[in-house]
Parts: C-alpha cells; structure tokens; sequence
C-alpha cells in the first residue's frame, strides 16, 4: 500500500514538545502493523508552520506550504497555537493564529463534527475538583459540537456611528442544512452508545435555536431508538457540576460547544484530559482541546495526554485501526493506574509521583507496545 500522510502542525508554545510524544505513539503504531498483510500500515509525518510561530516565520500563520500539505495529506494532526498577550498584541488582528489560521483550516476543510470525549474512570475520580459523590463510577459523554457555522463564522462589522460611538456587528447565521447534517451525526453516535441526546440550546432568546430545535426534531423522528432531550444551555453549565452522570452524547452549536468543553475539562481536573476530533465529509483533523501554555514551553511539564488521546482519535477514525486506538487509551489509562500524573493533575497532599512531558509519552509508548499486536 501507498503512505498514508499524516500533515503534523506542531503549533505554538508547547506544542512542538506534545507533538513529539504523538509522533513516538504514530511510529509505535506504523511498527505494530507493519507487517500486517491485510492492512499493512506505512506513515508518512510530514511538518508545516501554523499558528503565531508561523507568522513570525513566514508573515502567514497559514502559509501556502502548509495549505499545499495539508491538501495532500490524508489526516491532519494539530498542536495547540497562541503566544502570550505581548506577542499576540504584534500580529495585525486578522493574522492572529484563531482568525487567520484555525478558523481557515476549518472552513478549508469543512470539518463541521468536532467529538469531544470528556472521560473519567471511576478510579481517577481523585483528578477532578468535583466530590466523588458527584463523580460516583466516572464520567464518560461524548461532546459534539457544530464547527463551521455560528457566530464565529459570520459576518463582522466594526466602525463608529456619527455621534462618535463605536460599534462592533457580528451575525450568528445557520441554515438547515447545516444543523441536519450535525444532527444526523449525533444522533448516530447516540444510537451506538446509551440512545440518549441531550440537545443544548437557548430557544427562549435565540432564534438560531429555534430552528435548530426544530430540525433536531425533524431529524430525531428518523431515530426512534433514541430519546431526545433539550437542554437549555445555562442549564447543561449547572448540570455538568452537579451531575454529570445524567450525560451521554451532547450536541450544540459552535460556540455553545466552545465553553462547555472547556467547562468539561475543567470538571475533569484539566484541559490536558481533553482530546478532539474535527471531522469533515473528505477529510479530518484532530487536535488537543486546550490552549498553547507559553508560560511553561520548553520546560518539559506540558501533559501531552490530549495530544495522544488525539492520536488515537485519529487512529479509530481516518486509519480505522479501533483496535489500536483502544490499546493507546488503554496505555494511558495504565500509566496513571501506576501512580504517575503530569504537573497539571498533581494535588498536594497525594501520593502520586509527578512526571515530565516525555517521560509521560515513553510510558505510554511501554504499555503500549506491550500490547495484543493486530489480528
């Protein structure tokens, strides 16, 4: 078989140093399959500059190469992008990493279906700020946002009226279309898990939920097995403290989806627990949820559980090796089962030992090579 492609996007702050322990899990992967005669596996890692790193670099934080790259390559994985407040505050508005960058990759690609899994096994329940019995056997929901359309999307006016004020305009547009095609994505992945949907919303203000309540509605009529239930949004906010166990898949528009998965993350103990996949109709991306964390780049504590966790996403979904994304989740699983944690989870008074960015990849890449190898 040809090379599969892989357009590896290290990002901004501490994404190079994540990147380096998903690269050690991919090549882990390539080895493990490499001689499986049905599906034998050869990667292909390729580099290019994105984010505010590669303004500086190139005047582009999305430069033609990288475009070109990210064209030809079967999947995309993404570090984290953003520098500090004085850095950013020297790139011109539109050339900031999320306008002039993450938000063109989307639309490039039209990776509408962002998957956020939010998990917790019951033996963790120590990371999180929550009670244990709030936690009570874990977490486990799938998150899934609409990614392409929304208020981040819209069109955006600023200017100054002729009394002097300024004024900012931004339109918050979805056409039916757009919400089936997420719907009809969640109510899938419902179907194949616990057949409950939460569907997130604010209907009691925002016209743009109507409509998208009504076509979840049209929609879930095609899904019978599955129980449809609506959610304000600020209501989901309290309930994703107070009991998190009543979830199980989410779907919710672009920015909804935004600031509950860094809400989930938080309930989790940190964003560093948060993987994602962005998935279009030709291609997809998979990135760590959070942010680039200049302030501790290059000092070797970033947890790179989300960078791997994006791995294995990608594995399942644009390799469909499930087997081998399993045995990575797995792997990380065993590392904290053994006591270790990255500085992000450490608590005081726990026994558990702190560990490094690195040294947190080579045990992972240990349980994971110990692993059953492919059929």
């Amino acid at each position: 078989m040809s090379a599969f492609t892989i357009a590896l996007l290290d990002g901004d702050g501490i994404g190079p140093e994540i990147m380096s322990e998903a690269v050690k899990i991919l090549r882990l992967a390539e080895s493990r399959n490499s001689g499986n005669s049905s599906n034998c596996l050869e990667l292909e890692l390729q580099h290019g500059a994105f984010g505010a790193s590669a303004w500086f670099c190139h005047g582009d934080p999305f430069p033609e190469a990288t475009r070109e790259l990210c064209d030809r390559a079967g999947a995309i994985l993404k570090g984290p992008i953003g520098l500090d407040h004085e850095r950013t505050e020297q790139i011109p508005v539109d050339m900031r990493p999320e306008r002039g960058a993450l938000l063109p990759l989307r639309q490039r690609f039209d990776t509408f279906a962002n998957f956020r899994p939010v998990r917790l096994a019951g033996g963790l329940r120590h990371f999180s700020p929550l009670k244990p019995a709030v936690i009570g056997a874990g977490i486990d929901i799938m998150l899934i946002r609409e990614l392409v359309g929304g208020l981040y999307f819209g069109a955006k006016e600023t200017g100054r009226r002729a009394d002097g004020r300024r004024y900012v305009r931004e339109s918050l547009e979805y056409d039916d279309a757009q919400i089936e095609r997420i719907a009809r994505v969640a109510f899938e992945t419902a179907r194949s898990r616990k057949g409950v949907l939460h569907n997130i919303h604010k209907s009691n203000v925002l016209k743009s939920s109507v409509l998208w309540n009504e076509v979840l509605g049209e929609v879930g009529r095609e899904f019978a097995d599955v129980e449809l239930r609506h959610v304000l949004v600020d209501a989901a906010a309290t309930y994703l403290c107070l009991d998190p166990g009543q979830f199980d898949v989410m779907v919710m528009e672009n920015m909804f989806g935004d600031i509950l998965s860094d809400q989930a993350g938080g309930i989790l103990g940190s964003l560093g627990l948060m993987p994602s996949a962005c998935l279009g109709p030709d291609k997809a991306y998979y990135e760590p949820s959070h942010g680039s964390a200049p302030d501790i780049a290059g000092r070797n504590v970033a947890n790179p559980y989300s960078m791997i966790g994006s791995v294995a996403m990608l594995l399942e979904q644009s390799l469909g090796l499930k087997a081998e994304a399993d045995h990575v989740w797995r792997a990380m699983r065993a590392v904290f089962d053994q006591g270790y944690v990255t500085a992000d989870l450490a608590r005081q008074g726990s026994k558990a030992r702190t560990i490094g960015t690195s040294a947190f990849g080579d045990l992972v890449a240990e349980h994971y090579a110990t692993a059953p190898g492919p059929a």
